[in-house]
C-alpha cells in the first residue's frame, strides 16, 4: 500500500510550502487505490507458472522500413496495424508498465506498476515525481540502466523523437538527478496526476548506444534494447526474429511473471490481406487477427478449422474503442464550413453498409469513444451541463436542448428527406445544384478526394460516393502505397482519409494530440481534422486537470458533445470483442477486460516438457 513520508528537507527544494505530505509506493494509481499491494506476486488474471518454450510464428501487415520506432521518419513494425497487441515489439523497456503501448493493463484502467523503476515518489500536490531504479535494471549489452539514461532519453525524444513526444513532455519544469538510480520530474503546474502516468511510460534509451549515433535517421540494425526479447534476424521490410532474453532481469518481477513465455518469435509481413489469409490457412503462421466482418462471417471452413487444428474466436472485451472515422481536413477550404461536413455524414448509409458488407456484425459508433463511459449521451446535465454552459455562445444551441444523433436508414437507400436536409444545409454554405453538379458563387464544383492506403477499403466506401454523386458531389477514391500514405498523412496533404485514433481506459494527453488547436499545425501530429476550437481546447484543459474519475469521465463527454456537434467526422463502426483465429497449439489462464493478453499465452507441447 502507499505509505505518506515526511521530509522537510525535499519539500523545502520543492514546493512552496514547509510542509507536505509525500507519498512512496511500488506503483501509482491516477486516481484513487492500486490494485494489487506491495506484496504482490503476479497478476489475478495470469498463470504465474505457464510453461516457456518454443516458437510462435506470427504475421503483420504491410511492411517497415526501420527498426527506429521513436521518430518521425519511417514506419516501424509497431506502427503496422494489431502489432502491439502481440506483446512482442521493438520498444524498450520503460519505467512503469501498465498504461501506454508497452505492457497495458488488463484489470485496472489507470495504474501502473514499477518495471524499471522499483519504486515512484511523489508530492500530494503532484507538482513533482520521483523514479528510484532498480539496481538489477540492464540493457541488453549489460550494461546498467541509470538515472543519466532516464535523463538522456527524456532530452532526446523531446528533441528529436516523433511529436507525440513532445506533447506528452512539454509540462515537464525541470529534471533533477538525484543519484545513480534516482532522477525527479518536477513539473510546470501542480495537480499534473496523468503527466506523472505519461511520464512512467517513458521508454529508457542507453545514452552510450546512441549519443554518437544519428537518431533521426532509419536503421534496419536493431537498436540496442532492455526488454524480454531482442531483434535477432531482419529480412528489411519481410520478416523479423526475436529472441527471448537468457537471464532477463526483469524476468522474476512480478508484473512479468507468467509472461513473455516463447523462446522464438518469427514475423512475417504481408502487404495484402487476402495473402495472408491464405497463407494462416496453409499454416504458415499461428495467430490471426480479422478485420474483416465478411470474411469472418464466410471465410473459416477451410479442413483445419473442422478438424479443431483451429480455434476460431469471439472474446468479449471492456476496452475503450479505437475512434475509426472518415476524417475531413478542416484546413481545406472545402471542409472549413461546419453545415458542409453535416451534409457528408447524412450521405453515409452506415445501415446498409452493415447489411450488404458486413453481414450485420457491427455497431455503429456515436461517440469518439465508443464502447466506453466516456461516451456522451442525451442531453448534457448536471456536472457536464455545468462544464459547457460557460461557452454558450460558442456552441450551437442544439447541443444544449436536444441529443446527438446520427443518421439512420433502413438499408435500402438514403431517405429523401435525408437528401432534401443535405442539400438544404449545402445551399446554406454557398454550393447550388447546377446541372449535375454542386457549384460555388465562382463556379466551381464540390470535388474532393478520399486518401486510402488499404485498397479493401475502395468496396466499402464506393457506394458512400455514389451517394455523394446522386446530389452533384464528386468524390474520388485514391489508394496509395504506405511510404506515400504516411507522407501525406505527416503533412496533411488530404481532403478526406478514413483512419482510426487509439483510445485508452484512461483519456489525457492523447488528446491534445488528436483535437487540440495547439497540433493542427505540427507536422507529423495527429490533429488530421485541423481542428482550432476554443471550446475543445477548454474541455481538454479541463480534462487534463481533472482530480478524480468523475471529473475524468464528465470533461470527456463533454469534451465527445463538442467534437460531434462540429462534425469533424463522419463516425463508421465498431464490435466489443476480439476476433482471432489460432493454431489449437496453445493455452493462456483467461481473457482480462482491458487487453487481450496474447503476450501471457504458452504452447501446450511445453506443459508437458515442465
Amino acid at each position: 500500500m502507499i505509505r505518506p513520508l515526511l521530509s522537510l528537507f525535499l519539500c523545502l527544494a520543492i514546493s512552496s510550502s514547509a510542509w507536505a505530505t509525500l507519498y512512496k509506493s511500488h506503483g501509482y494509481a491516477q486516481f484513487g487505490e492500486l490494485k494489487y499491494p506491495a506484496s504482490f506476486t503476479h497478476f489475478a488474471w495470469i498463470n504465474p507458472e505457464a510453461p516457456k518454450g518454443g516458437t510462435l510464428r506470427m504475421m503483420a501487415n504491410g511492411t517497415f522500413d526501420t527498426l527506429n520506432p521513436y521518430t518521425l521518419k519511417g514506419s516501424s513494425p509497431i506502427s503496422t496495424a494489431n502489432f502491439l497487441q502481440y506483446g512482442v515489439n521493438e520498444l524498450n523497456a520503460p519505467l512503469m508498465v501498465g498504461t501506454g503501448a508497452y505492457d497495458p493493463s488488463g484489470d485496472e484502467p489507470s495504474s501502473s506498476y514499477g518495471l524499471i523503476a522499483e519504486s515512484v515518489e511523489y508530492s500530494d500536490d503532484r507538482s513533482w515525481v520521483v523514479f528510484n531504479l532498480r539496481p538489477e535494471a540492464r540493457f541488453h549489452d549489460g550494461k546498467p540502466i541509470t538515472a543519466y539514461d532516464v535523463a538522456f532519453s527524456y532530452r532526446l525524444l523531446l528533441k528529436q523523437g516523433h511529436p507525440q513526444y513532445r506533447t506528452n513532455l512539454q509540462e515537464v519544469k525541470r529534471v533533477d538527478i538525484l543519484n545513480r538510480h534516482s532522477i525527479r520530474f518536477v513539473l510546470k503546474r501542480a495537480g499534473n496526476s496523468l503527466l506523472i502516468l505519461r511520464l512512467g511510460e517513458l521508454p529508457v534509451l542507453p545514452q552510450h548506444y546512441w549519443k554518437d549515433r544519428d537518431f533521426k535517421a532509419t536503421t534496419y540494425e536493431p537498436p540496442l534494447g532492455s526488454g524480454p526479447y531482442r531483434i535477432t534476424q531482419v529480412s528489411p521490410g519481410r520478416s523479423l526474429r526475436f529472441e527471448r532474453v537468457k537471464d532477463w532481469w526483469g524476468a522474476k518481477l512480478p508484473v512479468n511473471r507468467g509472461k513473455y513465455n516463447f523462446d522464438r518469435v518469427d514475423v512475417e509481413f504481408y502487404r495484402d490481406s487476402h495473402v495472408a489469409f491464405e497463407a494462416f490457412k496453409a499454416g504458415e503462421f499461428d495467430i490471426y487477427i480479422e478485420q474483416q466482418a465478411k470474411n469472418w462471417a464466410n471465410g473459416y471452413h477451410f479442413p483445419a478449422l473442422r478438424r479443431g487444428e483451429v480455434i476460431k474466436a469471439e472474446i468479449p472485451h471492456q476496452i475503450p474503442t479505437q475512434t475509426q472515422a472518415l476524417f475531413m481536413n478542416t484546413r481545406r477550404e472545402v471542409f472549413a464550413d461546419r453545415q458542409v461536413r453535416e451534409a457528408m455524414g447524412l450521405m453515409f448509409d452506415f445501415e446498409w453498409a452493415n447489411r450488404a458488407l458486413f453481414n450485420s456484425s457491427y455497431t455503429r459508433a456515436k461517440s469518439y469513444y465508443p464502447n466506453s463511459e466516456f461516451a456522451a449521451t442525451g442531453k448534457p446535465k448536471g456536472a457536464e451541463w455545468l462544464l459547457l454552459s460557460p461557452y454558450r455562445k460558442q456552441l450551437q444551441s442544439r447541443l444544449f436542448s436536444e441529443p446527438f444523433t446520427m443518421p439512420q436508414t433502413e438499408g435500402r437507400g438514403i431517405p429523401r428527406e435525408t437528401l432534401r436536409k443535405a442539400l438544404g444545409l449545402l445551399a446554406s454554405a454557398g454550393w447550388k445544384p447546377s446541372g449535375q453538379r454542386l457549384l460555388n458563387s465562382q463556379g466551381q464544383p464540390l470535388s474532393f478526394e478520399i486518401l486510402l492506403v488499404n485498397p479493401n477499403l475502395e468496396r466499402i466506401l464506393q457506394p458512400f460516393t455514389e451517394n455523394l454523386a446522386s446530389i452533384g458531389i464528386q468524390a474520388r477514391l485514391r489508394t496509395v502505397d504506405r511510404a506515400q500514405y504516411k507522407q501525406r498523412l505527416d503533412q496533411y496533404d488530404f481532403d478526406m482519409i478514413l483512419l482510426t485514433l487509439p483510445q485508452t481506459l484512461s483519456p489525457g494527453l492523447e488528446q491534445s494530440q488528436y483535437f487540440h488547436s495547439a497540433q493542427a499545425k505540427v507536422k507529423g501530429g495527429r490533429n488530421y481534422a485541423g481542428i482550432t476550437h476554443p471550446v475543445v481546447d477548454a474541455m481538454i484543459e479541463k480534462l487534463l486537470s481533472a482530480q478524480s474519475r468523475d471529473e475524468q469521465i464528465t470533461a470527456t463527454r463533454a469534451l465527445d458533445r463538442v467534437l460531434l456537434w462540429q462534425h469533424y467526422s463522419i463516425p463508421n463502426w465498431y464490435i466489443d470483442y476480439h476476433r482471432l483465429a489460432y493454431r489449437n497449439r496453445f493455452a493462456f489462464a483467461a481473457t482480462p477486460p482491458f487487453t487481450l493478453g496474447l503476450r501471457t499465452w504458452w504452447l501446450k507441447s511445453m506443459e508437458k516438457a515442465k
